[in-house]
């Protein structure tokens, strides 16, 4: 077995490996960019290497620089992952060149796979079911469109080298063919320098399924059952799970022969999946065909392990060095149902469009909510670390595994809900959304099922539903900020007048606090009445509402428990610590097992120091002292920036940039005594 390992990859995948290598007693070295130099993979291994810039061009996929590493760690071998090098021949085969193995096939094989038609060719050789089509090397546009109209329409263009959905078209009519050809060959060349492309019949009710092979270098080949990939956006995986619902053991014996014959055609070595598009038959798989062979590990492998109970990285570790598979065929064993979601940075509302940021709060679901091996999640991030555009935009793998489908579903929602994200847009809610569907809840299942599930996905939620929201939202947002304002026990002990215990001449002490909701149409305003009875409960009062919160607690800092009108509640909220133009310092993030909703305080304090952009004052807002100047005459300031803090009523006030500009003159020092209204500060 190798001693030490150099894994060519970043994120999850990278941590994913280093985990099992740790186990295994193998040493481990990362590379990383610019971007990455305190990133998660490189703490999790026993040495770093840096290879460039933050773009992967410059980095990632410098396969010089990673082999140097390699060589210069004395590391005996290269993991390459998933995605980057993990599928280029060259890079296999120079590993091999210096001495170094690669942990996965020989690089004849990934130069076999690497091109859709020619590994159709090679699969029609071999007998293994293709969709009817074209293949071949003639690519001009009227001998395709000639081969199109002899499959019959719908056809499917696809580009020959590449994935990831991009150079694909489905095309209905003759008479669109020339213009999708043109469309897929310029996005094909443009994305995998190639602008070949094969056309085959478009299947009306698609589902992706895939089937996870091994092989050794001792001639033994197998497989590892099937996934289903179906539920998909852009051609991209969302959802994944194992095995594929629907599937009768007949069927999978045929589909998993036809993968092992594919793999052993190549002479395969290690992990790979062979992809299968299939005519969903309502909820039951009907004939498959071949589609193409991906000749590494996949983002999904994890629920192959959740249903074998089997360490892939580790089959991959020990092939790679020469060991035989450590069990026969028959030996595998298949056990309840798992599902995998991708909690991916993007905004599903405006076509999935990718979101960069800082996570200010990243918090997974606890382990000890869920039976053991229950809940796994994969990730390469933590609290405090930035989502930049450089990379792939997952965040993190969750993956969830039950006796049967409908408890693997329960607990996919359940953890769903543990998982909380903040900082940055992210597909959760999403997710939550796409499970409980009724088409994925039944299995009924094709590639087109978000786009047939949409207005269930992205339509308006019902005004119930979303008045629930709302209630959880400001019961978890004003009883947080309740909590923030009282002051510590020390100081009710040496000032009393101070003490929050709700003493009152006559009457209840109350508060009254304004929250913006914002909402698709329009943010909404809410203005919220807190009252404290001498018995120290509470009562919050919103339009027709009314609630009272009774032994309300706070066992952590960003967790609430108590009783609302008689019944157990309880929340996570987060209070966002920065401070921008946005006044983002006052977002309250509430996370309860119904959702994630965002409330803004709005403080009258900081109202109008913000009002004043028009001429750049910026004034005390209430009669008060000046503890704190933050900035001299001068100096350039960003809006939302801290200028000056007062200090009234016992409480702090930080006043902001009103917007963009230079600080003409200071009006004020620490210690002075303001009046409402006065200027502290102009900017130029």
């Amino acid at each position: 077995m190798f001693h030490k390992i150099l894994i060519a990859n970043r994120g999850e995948i990278a941590c994913r490996v280093a985990a099992t290598a740790r186990r295994m007693g193998i040493r481990t070295v990362a590379v990383f960019s610019d971007a990455d130099a305190h990133a998660q993979h490189v703490q999790a291994c026993d040495e770093a290497v840096h290879i460039g810039g933050a773009s992967p061009r410059d980095s990632y996929l410098r396969a010089d620089r990673i082999l140097a590493a390699a060589l210069a760690t004395g590391a005996q071998a290269v993991h390459p992952g998933y995605g980057f090098l993990s599928e280029n021949d060259n890079f296999a085969q120079a590993c091999v060149d210096a001495g170094i193995a690669f942990i996965g096939p020989p690089p004849s094989a990934i130069a076999a796979m690497g091109s859709k038609s020619a590994a159709k060719a090679l699969m029609e050789r071999a007998g293994v079911p293709l969709v009817p089509g074209y293949h071949g090397e003639r690519q001009e546009a009227d001998f395709l469109r000639a081969q199109a109209e002899a499959i019959g329409f719908p056809v499917l263009i696809k580009a020959s080298a590449g994935g990831g959905g991009k150079g694909m078209r489905i095309v209905q009519r003759s008479e669109d063919f020339t213009a999708a050809l043109a469309s897929c060959q310029r996005e094909a060349e443009a994305s995998f320098g190639c602008a070949q492309v094969l056309v085959e019949r478009y299947l009306q009710r698609p589902r992706h399924i895939e089937v996870q092979v091994f092989a050794d270098t001792l001639g033994q080949t197998l497989h590892l059952f099937e996934r289903d990939c179906s539920v998909q956006r852009r051609h991209q995986k969302v959802l994944e799970e194992a095995p594929a619902p629907g599937m009768t053991p007949a069927l999978r014996a045929q589909m998993g022969a036809a993968a092992v014959a594919a793999a052993r055609s190549v002479g395969y070595v290690g992990a790979g999946t062979v992809e299968f598009i299939c005519e969903a038959q309502g909820d039951t798989v009907g004939r498959f065909y071949f589609m193409e062979m991906n000749t590494r590990l996949q983002v999904e492998h994890p629920v192959t392990e959740a249903i074998t109970g089997l360490d892939l990285v580790e089959w991959q570790l020990r092939v790679a060095a020469g060991e035989p598979l450590p069990l026969a065929q028959d030996q595998i064993p298949l056990r309840g149902h798992a599902i995998e979601a991708r909690i991916c940075a993007e905004n599903p509302a405006q076509g999935f469009l990718p979101s960069t940021g800082t996570l200010r709060t990243l918090r997974t679901p606890q382990a000890s909510r869920f039976t053991p091996g229950a809940v796994r999640l994969d990730s390469g991030v933590a609290a405090g670390d930035a989502i930049s555009p450089h990379y792939d935009a997952m965040i993190a793998k969750l993956i969830v595994h039950g006796d049967t489908r409908e408890a693997a579903l329960a607990r996919l929602d359940e953890a769903l809900s543990a998982l909380h994200i903040t900082g940055l847009q992210h597909n959760v809610a999403f997710l939550r959304r796409l499970a409980r569907t009724d088409a994925f809840a039944h299995a009924q299942l094709d590639t087109a099922l978000i786009a047939r599930e949409h207005e269930a996905l992205f339509g308006a939620p019902q005004a119930h539903a979303q008045q629930q929201h709302l209630r959880d939202a400001l019961l978890g947002a004003t009883l947080r900020w309740w909590l923030d304002a009282a002051p510590s026990a020390a100081a009710a002990s040496a000032d009393p007048w101070s003490c929050r215990d709700g003493w009152a001449l006559h009457g209840h002490s109350q508060r009254v606090l304004q929250w913006r909701w914002p909402q698709p149409g329009g943010d909404q305003t809410v203005t919220v009445q807190v009252q404290q009875a001498r018995d120290g409960s509470l009562r919050l009062l919103w339009g027709d509402a009314s609630v009272t919160v009774q032994g309300l607690q706070r066992p952590e800092r960003h967790r609430l428990l108590g009783q609302v009108n008689g019944q157990p509640w309880s929340a996570h909220v987060d209070r966002s610590e920065a401070s921008d133009a946005s006044n983002a310092s006052n977002a309250f993030d509430v996370f309860t097992s119904a959702g994630h909703t965002t409330l803004h305080w709005l403080d009258p304090l900081a109202a109008p120091s913000t009002q004043q952009a028009g001429n750049g004052q910026v004034t005390a807002p209430m009669p008060g002292k000046v503890i704190a100047v933050l900035v001299a005459a001068g100096d350039a300031v960003k809006a939302g920036q801290a200028l000056l803090i007062t200090e009234a009523m016992k409480m702090e006030h930080s006043l902001t940039a009103p917007r963009d500009g230079t600080v003409a003159e200071l009006l004020c020092g620490v210690g002075d005594q303001v009046a409402e209204g006065v200027e502290l500060l102009r900017l130029e």
